[in-house]
């Protein structure tokens, strides 16, 4: 019995979790990349456009399984592109902290996407979740007394960030008929696309006399980093029941969290501690709903 076809419970838990870790330290490339002159747009181009690239060949191979949702797949391509794109862009220019909370907002898009357009029934703890996820959002953001929220265009990157990973979610599940391959790679294909874009539009370009070794660097963080990431988180949330590889990936953000307090020289107030901890306690209801599906309204 091979350990990739019926791996053990604790075997995808530690796939699972060094997924989550690649994620949490996704900051310290992208940081050292805007450090070599390289923008946001131009990272997500050489690294996910890259991947997309050569993607595209398996896309094409599965179009007749996904032909009757074709439509779905590409709204895939774009929510999930434009996730990582301002994902990358927000944490190449913001503080990595607050990046990480205000994407953690994802669950609330999550259950008011499904509750939207999919007509699902929200369980209570769902609905509770969400109110205490936006009263951490006021919070981090300023709360009481807060200057006008202080809000920029990172947070707006950020919070859009979250926006589309959930509504990349809500659409993979109305998804049924596409494969997981041409799933994963649409994202990348999308990313490239909405990168080509940014970079074309903003006059973006590779810095001059950009190092082999940067090349080789950024071409690495596509090919090997987020690669690896996204093969190991499918691998894990397939083998684990959803609940517990909800509370699994919040280590991806105790992981950025701590690292770039600890090595980014980055700070918290005690009012984005209170927040940010809402924030958190808000992700881990909603990854512990053991309630069933929901199931959709009028069903």
């Amino acid at each position: 019995m091979s350990v990739f076809t019926h791996p053990s419970n604790r075997f995808a838990t530690g796939v699972l979790l060094f997924s989550a870790s690649l994620w949490g330290l996704s900051w310290m490339p992208l940081k050292w990349f805007i450090a070599q002159g390289l923008s946001g747009p131009m990272v997500s181009l050489l690294s996910y456009g890259v991947v997309g690239l050569f993607s595209c060949i398996f896309i094409w191979r599965q179009r007749a399984a996904w032909r009757p949702q074709w439509g779905l797949l590409l709204a895939l391509a774009v929510v999930g592109g434009w996730a990582n794109t301002s994902f990358v862009n927000a944490l190449m220019l913001g503080d990595v902290v607050r990046v990480m909370f205000l994407f953690y907002l994802s669950p609330v898009w999550s259950v008011l996407g499904g509750w939207l357009f999919l007509k699902e029934r929200i369980p209570p703890l769902r609905w509770a979740a969400v109110v205490v996820a936006l009263l951490g959002l006021w919070l981090f953001l300023g709360g009481p007394g807060g200057p006008d929220l202080a809000f920029t265009f990172v947070d707006f990157l950020a919070l859009s960030a979250g926006f589309c990973f959930a509504a990349n979610n809500v659409i993979a599940r109305a998804a049924q008929q596409v494969p997981m391959v041409s799933k994963t790679f649409a994202v990348f294909a999308g990313c490239g696309v909405i990168s080509l874009l940014a970079t074309s539009t903003l006059g973006h370009a590779v810095p001059a006399g950009m190092g082999l070794g940067v090349w080789l660097a950024v071409l690495a963080y596509g090919f090997v980093w987020l690669l690896l990431a996204t093969a190991t988180w499918q691998f894990g949330v397939t083998h684990i029941e959803s609940s517990r590889a909800g509370v699994i990936l919040l280590a991806e953000l105790v992981v950025a969290v701590m690292s770039a307090l600890w090595f980014g020289d980055e700070s918290m107030t005690g009012m984005e501690w209170a927040g940010g901890a809402l924030i958190a306690m808000a992700a881990f209801a909603e990854a512990l709903d053991t309630s069933p599906d929901p199931k959709p309204q009028g069903a």
